[in-house]
């Protein structure tokens, strides 16, 4: 007998999305959207001054970086708004041609990640190996703990006791109920504080002044001629690379942490979207947050695209209508959820002394490697980029030495055969040229390689010149046992190439 068919109410709520339909999810939403605003605010008036353009100018970047990803994104709870490693890369072009040619490149940098999206660049990220996203990780975390030490440098001496209170108040609330999130009311707390007892300490007001109103959508004011987009391309390609590498790698983080799979060709074509429209915006452009993708993850417990939406919608309704009020939020509440968010992100795991026993050298060289150039770049991308070139080149090393060469002579002398195993590519097939005997061998030798693989055409050349050293003694090879891919190749290359016959 078969089931009845489910009610209209029933499949209206099974077409909702999870807040809509649980309370609980709902509030967990808006409450980390809320937490996640506020930490913004600060960050983006920093990467303003960063990129040489008015507090203004980064705020309105991660209103509608926000709005808009959670809209068009491939993964849901991750947060995306204006970011340091893209205010780099654009800060010379602001520098030296103005504010006119930032936001032409920034709407550049958007349709080039769309076409960098359709061609399928999200896949290259099957190439980053473990080692290199541990190491990505934690310097991730330590840029976000770096990030901190400028607001208590040179500060009045309650900073001090501000941060310790919020530190404690992030690490014991959780444990008493986590109806509300904890560095919601570590904020609160902390600015009824220093509000209420009138402690002078640095606050949000103090880094630059809040917007009023919302951005008005135009075009940038430059010449439309190839001189410009000659101007601008450099720039909105790096841009597009490293606001890509950036929003992927975190999208994957997000992935594992949550236990989820996420679209990252829909991501790559959703932060070329979102560019275009802070490009249109007047915004500096910018790609996924990692430090607020963190807290409103793992601190807040968000999953779904509501608090990301919602992080965007509060930052202008704090700035606009709440504009005096969130000036007065000391810094050091700021901190100290940044702090924690830092800590909780580390992968303390992969440093633990029994993990380091056990990993293998190259393992644990690559993600030191990867830590340090982050760190000494300040740019995740050049850093995801060594490391993954560490790792190929240790790999390659590695299989090198796999490769092996053996001869066996027959009884009566007439014949030699080598036996060669392992994967022959240009990091080894080199080396198993030297490993035959051409002037000793006898007339007739034969390489059997029913054992080894032929992956490039360096092995094929590498094989042409045996046969040609051979040749020139006289003695005659005969090459056995190719697979069929292996065959495929040896049949098309041989004799063709430089060096060969």
């Amino acid at each position: 007998m078969s089931s009845p068919a489910p009610s209209p109410a029933a499949r209206l709520r099974a077409l909702r999305p999870d807040w809509l339909n649980d309370p609980k999810v709902w509030r967990t939403e808006v409450l980390g959207g809320l937490v996640v605003a506020l930490a913004l605010i600060p960050e983006a008036i920093s990467f303003s001054v960063i990129t040489g353009v008015d507090p203004a100018v980064g705020l309105f970047t991660s209103f509608t970086m926000a709005v808009t990803i959670a809209l068009v994104g491939g993964r849901r709870a991750m947060i995306s708004a204006a970011t340091g490693a893209v205010a780099l890369v654009v800060a010379p072009l602001n520098r030296e041609h103005g504010f006119g040619h930032l936001v032409a490149a920034v709407i550049l940098a958007g349709v080039f990640q769309i076409v960098l999206g359709a061609l399928g660049v999200a896949k290259l990220l099957r190439f980053v190996p473990r080692s290199v996203m541990v190491g990505f990780v934690n310097s991730l975390a330590l840029l976000v703990f770096m990030a901190q030490v400028p607001e208590v440098t040179d500060v009045p001496w309650p900073v001090y006791p501000l941060i310790a209170a919020g530190l404690a108040l992030l690490v014991l609330l959780p444990r008493i109920s986590t109806v509300v999130p904890a560095p919601l009311v570590s904020i609160v707390i902390l600015t009824v504080i220093t509000v209420a007892a009138g402690i002078a300490v640095p606050t949000v007001g103090d880094k630059g002044e809040l917007p009023s109103a919302l951005p008005v959508p135009g075009l940038p004011d430059v010449p439309f001629t190839l001189d410009t987009l000659t101007t601008i391309a450099p720039y909105a390609f790096a841009m597009a690379l490293v606001g890509l590498m950036e929003s992927l790698m975190t999208a994957k983080l997000v992935d594992d942490i949550t236990d989820t799979h996420s679209s990252k060709t829909r991501e790559s074509a959703g932060q070329g979207i979102a560019n275009i429209v802070t490009g249109l915006c007047g915004g500096m452009g910018g790609c996924a947050v990692i430090g607020q993708t963190m807290m409103n993850v793992k601190v807040s417990g968000a999953r779904t695209r509501l608090s990301t939406f919602l992080a965007g919608v509060f930052l202008m309704v704090l700035c606009i209508v709440f504009g005096p009020v969130v000036s007065e939020i000391p810094m050091a509440a700021l901190v100290a959820v940044m702090v924690m968010v830092s800590f909780t992100a580390f992968d303390w795991h992969s440093v633990a002394p029994r993990t380091l026993r056990r990993m293998p050298a190259g393992e644990i060289a690559v993600m030191v490697i990867t830590v340090v150039v982050v760190v000494a770049t300040h740019n995740l991308a050049i850093g995801v980029v060594v490391g993954t070139v560490t790792a190929t080149v240790i790999f390659a090393r590695r299989v090198a030495r796999l490769a092996d060469v053996t001869a066996v002579t027959d009884p009566d002398g007439t014949s030699v055969v080598y036996r060669v195993t392992g994967e022959l590519f240009f990091a080894s097939s080199n080396d198993v040229v030297g490993r035959f005997d051409y002037a000793g061998d006898p007339d007739r030798v034969v390489i059997d390689l029913s054992s080894a693989h032929i992956w490039d055409a360096s092995s094929v050349a590498a094989l042409d010149a045996v046969e040609t050293k051979y040749a020139q003694r006289g003695k005659t090879v005969e090459i056995t046992g190719l697979n069929d891919p292996s065959a495929r190749l040896h049949d098309r290359l041989s004799g063709e190439l430089a060096g060969g016959h």
